[in-house]
Order: C-alpha cells, then sequence, then structure tokens
C-alpha cells in the first residue's frame, strides 16, 4: 500500500486584515524529521508573532500533532491539521507563520485565516504518491546495452546509474509489486544474459 504526500518544500504568503501569514510545507519521514522543519521555519521567522503548525508523521495517520502557538485554542493548528486530513496527506507538515498586523481577527476569522492558508499552499504544492520500491544492480555484457536502455525506457522504472567495467552495472528502482515481473521480462528479453543482485528496499514518490 502507498500514501500520499508532499513532493518537496513550499511557500505561499497572504495578507489578511494586515497580518502577513506565510505558510511552509514539506514532506517529512517521522516525528523527528517534522520537528527538526518546524524548528527550522520557526528559526527563520523568529521574529513572527505566532508559527502555528500542524503535521502527520507517519504513512498511516495515528500520530498527528498541532499546535497553536500562543493564539486562542483551537484557532490555528486544529484547522491546519484538519485541512491535511481532508487532503489524505500523510508524512506531511505544515507550518503558518503570522505577523501580526494590528486587526483581531476573532476565533471565526483566525480559524478561516489558518485553514485557507494551509489549504491554499497545499493545493499548490506537488503530490506524489509514495510506494514500497526495490533497488537493484543489473549487471550485463557490452552487447546487450542497447536492449537494455530500450528495455528501460519502455518500463515503469528509474535508471540511477551504470557504471562500465569489464561489464556494465545498471543500478535500477522499480515498484516493488512490478519488480518481479520486471526482473522475469529483462531476462527473458536477454535470453537469461543478465545477473541481478538486490541492492535495498525503500520508499519513494511518483508523480500522480
Amino acid at each position: 500500500m502507498g500514501y500520499l504526500s508532499l513532493g518537496g518544500e513550499h511557500v505561499t504568503e497572504k495578507v489578511i486584515e494586515r497580518s502577513r501569514f506565510i505558510t511552509t510545507s514539506a514532506h517529512v519521514e517521522g516525528e523527528e524529521q517534522a520537528r527538526e522543519f518546524i524548528a527550522r521555519v520557526s528559526a527563520k521567522y523568529s521574529d513572527a508573532t505566532h508559527n502555528c503548525y500542524a503535521y502527520i508523521a507517519d504513512p498511516t495517520g495515528n500520530f498527528p500533532r498541532f499546535s497553536d502557538d500562543g493564539e486562542p485554542s483551537g484557532t490555528a493548528g486544529m484547522p491546519i491539521l484538519d485541512v491535511l486530513k481532508n487532503k489524505k496527506l500523510m508524512c506531511s507538515v505544515v507550518v503558518v507563520t503570522r505577523y501580526f498586523g494590528g486587526i483581531k481577527l476573532g476565533a471565526g476569522g483566525l480559524v478561516r485565516a489558518y485553514s485557507g492558508c494551509a489549504a491554499e499552499n497545499l493545493e499548490g504544492a506537488t503530490k506524489l504518491m509514495y510506494l514500497d520500491c526495490v533497488e537493484s544492480a543489473y549487471t550485463v555484457g557490452y552487447d546487450s546495452i542497447d536492449i537494455c536502455n530500450r528495455f528501460f525506457e519502455k518500463s515503469d522504472c528509474e535508471v540511477k546509474g551504470a557504471e562500465y567495467f569489464s561489464e556494465v552495472t545498471f543500478t535500477v528502482a522499480v515498484k516493488k509489486q512490478l519488480a518481479e515481473d520486471f526482473n522475469a521480462a529483462l531476462r527473458d528479453r536477454l535470453n537469461g544474459r543478465v545477473t541481478i543482485k538486490k541492492l535495498r528496499e525503500f520508499v519513494c514518490g511518483f508523480k500522480l
């Protein structure tokens, strides 16, 4: 099973009733990364009135966290978290920074401001589907290079690199669910003249 998350850091800015809101979002893998990201953004905007945040740090949504950072309880962190949940984004963090502009928004206005800023930011952010992947080394003779390249180009895979010695070794990542069929098809294409060594399993993001 995969999960939907962000593809990278995304920053947006909006002015509401003279208050400046800066929203920063990112993909994170685990609570430690989420807290490090929040600390980095808070340090960047250390002179701001508030740095409110929410995150879901795991692929299953079991560890949501949020903070109002001095705003009235329930008006900032929870609305941001609700946006993350509604968009079904896992392993994601959002920090909404506010520079107070002198006009009070009231509880309802704050909820709308923080949720609106988070939603606008996430709408424009790159989203990826994160899936279990397998990275393997494929070693072939020089006479098989063109066959391999054509096969890789037509397949759902990512060629990470190639090393050229007495033979050629391609490092290729494929979705775990496709790895067995991928390897079988390549062996068939090369009449078995390939050595395959599994290197690692990891999670990688694919564009929707």
